[in-house]
């Protein structure tokens, strides 16, 4: 006597779940990289400004802006210089360096998020 099969197979089970969570674990790993990107940027522009503000206390007090933001700029290694933002804010005792840059966290296309990083630092005159 032959068996007969069950209608219901479930060879392509595995499968079809695969194509179910494939979708979400790649957006996942994809959103994880977007945010240690942004990260990284904040680190460096937070490691830019305090070597603006470095910069402007240990320079002539008439070129102390300038030092600041040239410091800041070139000191931001992965970021793009254009859209750095620094101010300089010097009084007789302590100079101030803010800077800010834009990131925006973007998953296949689709921004989930978007704003401007922000650092600030103050040094007193030594």
């Amino acid at each position: 006597m032959k068996r007969i099969e069950p209608i219901r197979s479930e060879s392509g089970q595995a499968l079809v779940e695969f194509a179910l969570v494939a979708p979400l674990l790649l957006m996942l790993v994809l959103a994880i990289a977007q945010f240690g990107i942004a990260f990284n940027n904040a680190i460096t522009l937070t490691d830019a400004v305090r070597a603006g503000a470095r910069a402007a206390i240990v320079s002539d007090p008439a070129g102390a802006q300038a030092a600041a933001e040239q410091a800041v700029k070139s000191s931001a290694g992965g970021l793009d210089p254009a859209k750095v933002a620094v101010t300089v804010t010097a009084t007789d005792s302590d100079v101030t360096v803010k800077a800010t840059y834009p990131y925006a966290i973007d998953i296949l296309g689709i921004v989930v998020t978007s704003g401007n990083l922000t650092s600030t630092t103050k040094e007193r005159l030594e």
